[in-house]
């Protein structure tokens, strides 16, 4: 592979609609094309697994012989998501795969990068001890974390078969503005949406859960410069087509708090105690005390300046506000 730092790959964000997807678009501007791509009916599995591998292959088309890159942003899972559309998901996925690989032309793996959103909380959710980073055991506890590793699984051996090189950030607990409020995660905007409505916000852990809560934003952001470092590393000479790279990271601040210590925060932003209550749910087993997360895996990504959780969440409160005035309906999860 050679560097062509001059040409910005063409990039195709897929789940451009969803929380992550949305802020990796916003990121692009002015740093990449985006490779515009036709509305995927993610409800309908056969349609949309013949859409992505068909835009899969317009894709490295329209690249031509400038890099191209694919972020998969993409899934509608939580705790607690059927095993059949898990796997109607993993479906999709493997048919953008099968689309990137072929037909291609000369050297279009040399020039691809692919960059998978895997969960922290699902594949270390019974491991111990914490704080977990990337040589870590993974230990799922439900359908939903061994989920993410087969796609894990998935992406590292397409990786091999075509040399293309592959990034998978193990991302941490994201909330920000355009959070989905239909799906069943998300504290803080949940938290934020029950204080506007002044109605209570159901809680199913201890109040003492420790998780790591990065603003959607700073992980776009990472996501971009983990996929320029990924494309930098893979044009060394060390590396050629049977030798790319495949990148596990920790997406995360590095710094979990407890889901007591978030109300206290939100109490003195709202300037009134969030009201909260405590119940019981079939998932609550699925869900792990302690998820503090660190990275070792080039750590000078993470050299940077996060926003903070008081900024993170004014800035969700605003965003769901200005969607409340205009009446507007929870965003689409993909």
């Amino acid at each position: 592979m050679t560097p062509e730092p001059h040409r910005p790959p063409l990039t195709w964000v897929v789940g451009g609609g969803g929380l992550l997807g949305q802020h990796v678009v916003t990121g692009l501007t002015g740093r990449a094309p985006l490779h515009l791509a036709p509305t995927v009916a993610w409800g309908r599995p056969e349609e949309a697994r013949r859409v992505l591998a068909d835009t899969a292959r317009a894709l490295v088309d329209a690249a031509g012989d400038r890099p191209w890159q694919v972020i998969w942003c993409a899934g509608a899972g939580v705790t607690g998501t059927s095993e059949a559309a898990l796997e109607a998901e993993h479906s999709m996925m493997e048919a953008t795969l099968e689309g990137l690989a072929s037909p291609r032309p000369r050297g279009a793996s040399e020039r691809g990068a692919f960059f998978l959103a895997s969960s922290a909380g699902a594949v270390y959710a019974g491991a111990r001890p914490s704080p977990f980073h990337e040589r870590s055991p993974v230990a799922p506890l439900g359908a939903y974390g061994v989920a993410k590793l087969r796609a894990e699984a998935t992406v590292s051996h397409w990786s091999r078969q075509t040399g293309t090189p592959v990034a998978i950030g193990r991302i941490a607990n994201l909330y920000g503005p355009g959070q989905n409020l239909s799906k069943a995660q998300g504290l803080i905007s949940t938290l934020c949406a029950a204080h506007l409505d002044r109605r209570p916000a159901m809680i199913w852990v201890s109040l003492d859960t420790l998780r790591d809560y990065l603003f959607a934003p700073d992980c776009a952001a990472l996501v971009l410069d983990l996929m320029d470092r990924l494309r930098a590393e893979a044009s060394r000479p060390a590396h050629g087509p049977t030798t790319a790279p495949i990148v596990t990271k920790v997406i995360a601040t590095q710094r979990a708090i407890t889901i007591g210590a978030v109300i206290a925060e939100l109490r003195r932003i709202f300037r009134r105690r969030p009201t909260i209550v405590l119940g019981a749910s079939p998932t609550s087993s699925l869900q792990s005390r302690d998820l503090s997360l660190v990275s070792r895996v080039w750590p000078e990504l993470d050299r940077r300046t996060l926003t903070t959780l008081p900024a993170g969440v004014a800035a969700t409160l605003a965003d769901l506000q200005r969607r409340q005035q205009r009446g507007e309906a929870a965003p689409a999860s993909r």
